[in-house]
């Protein structure tokens, strides 16, 4: 007699064809962990697992399941293998597989898949064409290749070059690689380590000026790129000839031919195939070496795979303005306490069309108006938040859209404990995806760019130290210039003092060496730029601002460390005048 489907904490038992058969009726995404009697299920995955049920199982379409290979004929091809196997089936049918107990790996699909049967669900996404996989050993030739995903998730890097980035080809680049399909995981402009260019071209060593190379490579500002590939098939049409009709016995007529066009799967191009093709090599080196790019990447980007673990998220957040009026401590002390870190936050009263976005889930209620003139007339207050989950975690914590909703099914919610007397509804705002996410925050914290200026006489360590705050402060680091500043330079920089006596000091102390141009960019970056350098006076900027970068390394009012733009317009106009093409340099 088959045995019963019982509950194990949180997984299911499947211990027979049956109950596999049963399981395989569930609706949404299940998540099976295939295991022999003699070694029982993986343990490692299973606080992972309460966890993703927690978070993502509001409405009951994540399930888990643990599958006794030994019993299931389904299941014969894994028996007697001691490597964890993870299955998931949607609806049914079994879509990829993950050999190995790869947390982040599993934790990653199932979000992913999650957040597409939602988004299906709700109408805001077409059902993709997923085809089940065949449940046989990789490494059994027999059965020749499957589709899953492997244990070890494997990136390329791409440098792309300090002459590229100043002729702003990265940007163009950027766009080629999203738009083929990949995923830039991490982009950053930066200064690249000696030890990494030397192992990154190490092939290219024995060059006569490989030396030289180095230097410029160490000196100059890269772009440094991350990249993952979504699948490494694609389908293609093609048009491929057919003929309309039949052979008859005994006539010997010729076929009418004809070209159609039809959807067949390949082998999509490499990274480094894809850049050849683009003809964009010159530009841009590729490192394709599994072991090679995690070695990279625990040197240049050492957070990169605890966030990816993590699922760290970036989410908006907009407290309404009777928050914002009364009580916005009170929940920053509760955001703060929630582990989320505030990236951005601002104040701003809505437009109306950003008012009825953010309102939409109330616009057929008899208050909706009411509600659009009093988010348009008061204040605002937006925030970028991040934390581990920080889409999901923030919606949940803020609660349903009513306050009525709120007290029955989430009574410790913000949106309870925060009620308004004013209107009915919740008084918080949360993205509804990690895409909506990216572009909410871009549209809220829009970037902006502003010049930064290393004066001369800033040794390389303190140049370093500076470089280093300027990474932590959050500005990206857009463009840069090593350069001797002649008087002709200098005009396009300091343009609104130039009729000023000591103007002829400036000259002298930018003639005393090189000095490190750049472009930074993130929001309000001009005020943020001028706030982090200090006042001009280095002696003033240590009474009012000792952690500022004139008070850590200026000398004196002229030799002053660093120099910022004023006002957008003046850095603008600035950045035009330093880093168009053709501009001399030295």
């Amino acid at each position: 007699m088959a045995s019963k489907k019982r509950e194990v904490q949180l997984q299911s038992v499947v211990n027979s064809q049956n109950l596999w058969d049963e399981m395989l009726l569930n609706k949404g995404l299940t998540v099976i962990d295939v295991y022999q009697a003699w070694c029982g299920p993986c343990k490692a995955v299973q606080s992972l697992f309460r966890k993703l049920k927690n978070e993502l199982n509001e409405d009951e379409i994540l399930h888990f399941v643990v599958a006794e290979a030994d019993n299931i004929v389904t299941l014969q091809p894994f028996r007697d293998k001691c490597e964890p196997v993870f299955l998931f089936s949607l609806n049914g049918k079994i879509i990829a597989k993950i050999q190995g107990a790869n947390a982040p790996l599993i934790n990653r699909k199932v979000i992913t898949l999650i957040d597409e049967e939602r988004k299906i669900v709700a109408g805001e996404m077409d059902r993709p064409q997923y085809v089940e996989i065949p449940l046989v050993d990789a490494m059994d030739e027999d059965y020749g290749e499957v589709q899953y995903e492997s244990a070890a998730e494997v990136y390329n890097m791409a440098i792309i070059k300090p002459d590229a980035v100043l002729m702003r080809k990265n940007i163009e680049i950027k766009e080629k690689i999203t738009k083929e399909g990949f995923v830039i995981e991490i982009q950053e402009n930066m200064i690249l380590p000696e030890e990494v260019v030397r192992e990154f071209y190490n092939h290219i060593a024995d060059q006569p000026d490989f030396e030289e190379f180095v230097f410029s490579m160490t000196n100059d500002l890269s772009c440094v790129l991350i990249v993952s590939q979504e699948d490494s098939e694609v389908i293609q049409e093609e048009t491929l000839p057919q003929t309309d009709t039949e052979e008859e016995p005994g006539v010997l007529e010729e076929p009418h031919v004809r070209f159609a066009p039809v959807m067949i799967k390949k082998k999509r191009d490499s990274l480094q195939e894809y850049m050849d093709r683009q003809h964009m090599s010159d530009y841009c080196d590729i490192e394709d070496d599994a072991v090679k790019v995690s070695k990279f990447i625990d040197i240049l980007f050492p957070d990169f795979k605890t966030m990816k673990s993590m699922n760290v998220q970036t989410t908006l957040a907009l407290l309404h303005p009777d928050i914002c009026e009364e009580e916005k401590d009170d929940v920053l002390d509760v955001i703060h306490n929630e582990g989320f870190t505030i990236l951005m936050q601002r104040q701003i009263v809505l437009s109306e069309e950003e008012a009825r976005t953010v309102c939409k889930i109330h616009e057929n209620e008899e208050y909706f108006d009411n509600l659009i003139g009093h988010m348009t007339s008061h204040y605002s207050y937006v925030l970028a938040l991040r934390r581990e989950n920080g889409v999901e975690y923030w919606k949940a914590l803020i609660g349903p859209k009513t306050i009525e909703e709120a007290y029955a099914s989430h009574p410790q919610s913000l949106c309870v404990q925060f009620a308004s007397a004013n209107f009915p509804t919740n008084q918080f705002y949360g993205s509804s995806s990690k895409a909506a996410a990216e572009k909410e925050i871009a549209h809220f914290f829009p970037p902006q760019s502003t010049l930064a200026l290393i004066k001369p006489h800033v040794t390389h360590e303190e140049r370093m130290e500076i470089l280093k705050t300027i990474k932590e402060a959050g500005f990206e680091l857009t463009l840069m210039k090593e350069m001797h500043l002649t008087p002709e330079h200098a005009n396009k920089i300091y343009f609104k003092i130039t009729g000023k006596d000591f103007y002829k000091n400036v000259l002298e102390v930018l003639s005393l060496g090189t000095s490190l141009v750049m472009v930074l960019t993130k929001w309000n970056a001009v005020a943020e730029w001028r706030r982090i350098i200090g006042p001009v006076d280095p002696e003033e900027a240590k009474l009012l601002s000792p952690e500022s970068l004139r008070a850590k390394y200026g000398l004196d009012i002229l030799r002053n460390a660093v120099h910022g733009a004023s006002s957008f317009s003046e850095a603008s106009e600035i950045i035009s005048n330093m880093f168009t093409e053709g501009n001399p340099e030295d």
